[in-house]
């Protein structure tokens, strides 16, 4: 007993809770102290009392743990899961192959047991996982911070929603153009910054992204400005979902002799979108095992050697910018066909940095990390509504927490070791 108590230091611990005490009463006093009631404001100092009372109880015992023996092993687990990529020894099989295909069952078998809340939730968080893929090979793979990436977004969203109004194309037809338009400016906005690095890139993306969305707000004539416009339903084969169809058309429900199912057009979404994702997911696979994929990791890793092994970096960044971008068309015409409607509001900067946090969350350059911080940012906000005058805070602390527990991210980045071959020196 005496050893254990020797080897913790309770002064330290004390001081630790008091400057945890402290930050805390900088941070919530003003945001949970202070209640605005029109023009005047009412202080709360119970709630901070609170609030920092919790705050330095807990860093106190926390303290105390790290200090122990099985405190110690903890911080060691810490600083072994701060490493880069990971690589598993020859012939190692992941365990992926078991959860995929139970996640596709699982998708299956979804929209016979979900309300059309839960089907319209899970719907965005679908759209999410497209613009984390896409954004995670510009960002994850091959090293470029792309501060705009919302602006591909707007792309494909307007492109379906302009096509529909002036040139008479559905869904269908405006989802593989969507894709090239947005490809299209990614090659565009790839030129320029070819020769940038780290802040400036960023720059140079963020104000791609605002001149998007102060191009849709501003050219009433053909955008509709802040007042929006709408956007085509998808249909099947000719038969659309609503309960009258418009321009001569028909009813499914007419057509298959069925009742009427509102839901049936989120039901039809989502399946879309299940296929598309799937099918989004199998393309990133392939390209990060093959030269591409490589020469985009190089790139991340160190430019200059990349360059001196006789790589195109030139092609590497606007193939990088042009499949991500690609991605982000496509998510915007499944948003703006789910929404039936779209404005400038929707493709805020707020809208970038989500999407960049689903990436630096889920882990850089990982797939699988990516689509698990998708659901996570998405569903997360849902689940706390009921707390809604402290949802932002909870959403914040979760996001530092998740950034001390996995610099990282959500899941590492692993590769699969080669075995020697037999007579070659290791």
């Amino acid at each position: 007993m005496s050893t254990i108590t020797s080897s913790i230091d309770v002064k330290k611990s004390l001081i630790d809770s008091l400057m945890a005490g402290l930050i805390a009463l900088i941070v919530f006093g003003p945001i949970v102290g202070v209640v605005l009631q029109g023009y005047d404001f009412n202080m709360r100092i119970d709630r901070v009392a609170w609030m920092v009372g919790a705050v330095m109880v807990g860093r106190l015992l926390l303290s105390l743990f790290l200090q122990t023996s099985k405190g110690r092993m903890v911080l060691e687990g810490f600083e072994r899961s701060g490493g880069g990529v990971g690589v598993q020894p020859p012939g190692y099989v992941s365990r992926m192959r078991w959860i995929i295909p139970g996640l596709i069952v699982l998708a299956i078998i979804f929209p016979f047991f979900a309300n059309k809340y839960l089907l319209t939730v899970i719907i965005l968080g679908l759209i999410y996982v497209l613009l984390g893929l896409g954004l995670n090979i510009v960002v994850g793979l091959a090293g470029l911070l792309d501060l705009g990436f919302v602006g591909f977004y707007a792309i494909g969203a307007y492109g379906l929603t302009m096509g529909y109004e002036y040139l008479g194309l559905g869904f269908w037809s405006m989802l593989p153009l969507a894709a090239v338009m947005a490809a299209l400016a990614g090659t565009i906005l790839g030129f320029p910054v070819l020769r940038m690095h780290g802040d400036y890139l960023a720059i140079v993306t963020l104000g791609f992204g605002e001149i998007i969305r102060l191009v849709l707000t501003n050219w009433l004539a053909v955008t509709g400005g802040p007042n929006g416009m709408s956007a085509p339903a998808p249909t099947f084969f000719g038969l659309e979902f609503a309960r009258r169809a418009r321009d001569g058309g028909v009813p499914y429900h007419e057509f298959f002799g069925v009742a009427y199912n509102p839901n049936m057009k989120f039901l039809f979404i989502y399946a879309v979108l299940v296929l598309v994702v799937l099918l989004v997911l199998y393309v990133k696979h392939r390209l990060t095992r093959m030269p591409v994929g490589r020469a985009w990791e190089a790139l991340r890793e160190d430019e200059i050697a990349c360059r001196s092994m006789g790589l195109n970096h030139v092609l590497v960044k606007l193939s990088a910018f042009t499949l991500g971008a690609s991605t982000a068309g496509i998510a915007g015409v499944f948003f703006a066909t789910y929404q039936g409607f779209v404005n400038p509001t929707s493709f805020t900067f707020f809208e970038s940095a989500l999407i960049l946090a689903i990436v630096v969350l889920g882990g850089m350059g990982s797939t699988v990390g990516v689509v698990i911080a998708a659901f996570v940012l998405t569903i997360t906000p849902e689940l706390l509504r009921s707390f809604a005058d402290y949802r932002v805070l909870l959403f914040g602390i979760l996001m530092v927490a998740m950034m001390i527990w996995r610099p990282r991210g959500l899941i590492r980045i692993n590769r699969i070791g080669i075995a020697p071959r037999k007579g070659v020196a290791p």
